[in-house]
């Protein structure tokens, strides 16, 4: 069984892009710590890389990073921290350095959770009272999502056939039509309790669950809408912590059944059904208040209310500010109202389509991967997938999070001032056709991403010229993943004739790992696992390691996890395994290229491979820093690829210390 040091879970209300980009953030930072980490990850899809008991056990810390549910009670015992999820995206490097710390208290659950914690039905106690209230809400939000996209596009779709075609007294009636608007419909209506039900469930967990659906069932039969939701929420759930505690005297031993069967579920549902029905006319009141003063602004004055939707879209990109928007336009989506969540949909589409506009305005101004992640959020941007574009926002928010701001509010703007109808809560530019002016709907959106984009490019190229090169968040914010700190930069290139004064020495020379036995040259392979089979028998020939076969599999497991593929035709593959007898380094050049996961996608033809034995303490760590920043220096690379024995290689390496 693998041990590690830190485990964690993340997830998001979506379950798409910031459950993953936490999952990498952390694990990056806690390799640049010298740590073994395993996240489990939380996302739309279901639960992945699942944290068993054992490894729960035999963890020093937790980091538990997520807006919805994710069972914290399991880690009861442990130094647990439990954040959004957004900030193990922006700082991992301190979440983890935070778990770690003395100061951090153990969590506890009370005495019913710590025997059973997968079917416990009590609340966190270390978690802050924000925290939670966060964290449930969108615990709630990520399972009704699935329900409005699906329920609100097949209504949508009905509308093909008129925009009455559900309607049986209608000349337009279609019965086909008419059977997806009704599926639509009750899908669509299954919001307020599934809303109602898991934000409950987020705060006592199953017993929250069945008080949750019965209180939102109420909500919904009484007209209270999302708020009405929210509201039989919280109600439920805490009235379940309330009920667990008055009954805490009862025997967990002899009457854990009947309590969790009985007792919470009948009591839970009179009570906070009572409430919720005695709540209900105000609560009503407010949200048809709510949706009649917009629905209002709408029309009296478009431009004030779309700045407000455009901020509110680009504020958090899909955190709780950006779904409250969201949901509002679903909400009037179920009142017949279609205008509103045009100019929603257009606010959020239009920030990742800025950062690709961004790019190609001012392309110097960004490293390879921000332009790769620039181009990749044109598709994103287009199927109304905000996320992508977060690490651009987080890697100057002061001032690229209003820039998004701008263009989002003009989208939305020009979508109310036109009167632009979207019947669909989700799909981007995919439901063009259930648009009423498509194409006006289009280039507005464009518009506003090319406002925004030219912002983007002005920021980076202020940037720019003041570091004198590329700039990235600190620890080396890669743009496709999101990984990295908001708060320094550093350059990242500098000139080129300047490279060979910048190289600094510290512990880790790759020289003494490395001699001219280890190399290879004009080596003949047709692909990428020929020349790790190469290796791995090179390994114990050498007599660095004593299985071939333990050593090419760990080589295996390695790409598995993410490719070692460098760009400038080289690859850092690496294998660590108890039957490498001490570190070593290899390098292998190829007769001719062969295929790779690179970032240039260009093939390899020089392999620089590190062997590291199970027991290391981290240095090969070291050794991987050091060789990714002799490979930032184009002298180095032009050097080595030149060199043409061993020999020559090994002195290179001699004179360079990363």
């Amino acid at each position: 069984m693998a041990k590690y040091k830190i485990i964690g879970a993340t997830g998001c209300a979506t379950g798409i892009a910031h459950t993953y980009m936490a999952q990498e953030a952390l694990e990056q930072a806690a390799k640049k710590m010298g740590m073994t980490i395993k996240i489990e990850t939380h996302g739309q899809t279901g639960i992945e890389h699942t944290l068993t008991s054992d490894e729960i056990a035999a963890a020093d810390a937790v980091v538990v990073a997520s807006d919805i549910n994710v069972d914290a009670d399991r880690f009861a015992g442990k130094k647990v921290i439990i954040f959004p999820v957004a900030r193990a995206i922006r700082e991992p490097d301190k979440l983890i350095e935070k778990a770690l710390s003395a100061e951090t208290p153990i969590y506890k659950a009370n005495k019913s959770s710590s025997r059973k914690p997968h079917n416990s039905d009590s609340s966190s106690t270390n978690e802050s009272v924000v925290t939670k209230i966060y964290t449930s809400l969108m615990n709630g939000v990520s399972h009704m999502l699935p329900l409005v996209v699906a329920g609100g596009v097949l209504i949508a779709v009905s509308f093909f056939w008129g925009i009455y075609s559900a309607d049986p007294k209608s000349s337009q009636y279609n019965q086909f039509a008419y059977i997806l608007n009704t599926i639509g419909s009750t899908t669509m209506n299954l919001m307020v309790p599934v809303l109602c039900a898991y934000i409950a469930e987020a705060i006592s967990k199953r017993s929250g669950l069945i008080v949750g659906f019965a209180t939102g069932m109420i909500a919904y039969n009484y007209g209270t809408g999302f708020i009405g939701a929210i509201v039989g929420g919280y109600l439920a759930g805490y009235i379940v912590i309330l009920l667990q505690k008055l009954l805490k005297p009862i025997p967990d031993k002899e009457f854990r059944g009947l309590k969790a069967i009985f007792l919470y579920p009948v009591l839970g549902v009179f009570i906070s059904g009572l409430i919720m029905y005695l709540v209900s006319a105000p609560v009503k009141a407010a949200n048809l208040g709510m949706m009649d003063f917009l629905k209002g602004m709408q029309n009296a004055d478009p431009i004030i209310l779309g700045i407000i939707i455009g901020c509110m879209c680009a504020f958090d990109f899909g955190g709780p500010v950006n779904k409250a928007a969201y949901l509002t336009g679903t909400a009037l989506l179920a009142q017949g109202n279609y205008y509103f969540m045009a100019g929603v949909s257009a606010a959020c589409i239009a920030p990742p389509l800025a950062t690709g506009f961004a790019v190609l305005m001012n392309s110097k101004a960004y490293s390879k991967n921000e332009r790769s992640a620039g181009y990749v959020n044109f598709l994103l941007g287009s199927t109304h997938i905000t996320e992508g574009a977060i690490p651009f926002a987080a890697k100057n928010p002061f001032l690229n999070i209003p820039a998004f701001m701008v263009g989002s509010s003009i989208a939305a703007v020009l979508s109310y001032m036109f009167k632009i109808s979207d019947p669909a809560p989700h799909g981007g530019f995919i439901i063009l056709p259930l648009v009423n002016h498509p194409f006006l709907w289009v280039l507005f959106i464009l518009i506003g991403s090319i406002a925004s984009g030219a912002l983007l490019a002005l920021i980076a190229g202020r940037q720019y010229r003041k570091h004198g090169g590329l700039v990235e968040s600190a620890g080396g914010m890669d743009l496709i993943t999101g990984v990295g700190s908001v708060d320094e930069t550093f350059s990242e290139k500098v000139d080129e004739k300047h490279q060979t004064n910048i190289i600094e020495k510290n512990n880790s020379n790759l020289s003494g790992i490395l001699n001219h036995r280890n190399v290879f040259l004009n080596v003949t392979a047709k692909d990428q696992q020929e020349v790790l089979h190469y290796l791995a028998k090179q390994a114990v020939d050498l007599g660095l390691a004593s299985s071939e076969d333990s050593v090419f599999e760990k080589y295996i497991k390695r790409e598995h996890e993410g490719s070692t593929g460098m760009e400038n035709g080289i690859a850092i593959p690496h294998a660590q395994d108890d039957t490498i007898k001490k570190s070593s380094l290899l390098i292998v050049r190829l007769k001719d290229p062969v295929n790779w996961n690179t970032f240039d996608d260009k093939p390899v033809d020089t392999i620089i491979s590190f062997l590291i034995p199970q027991k290391d303490n981290g240095t090969h760590l070291n050794y991987l820093s050091s060789t990714a920043k002799l490979l930032l220096h184009q002298d180095f690379v032009d050097r080595l690829k030149a060199s043409q024995t061993g020999d020559q290689i090994v002195e290179l390496f001699k004179q360079y210390k990363a």
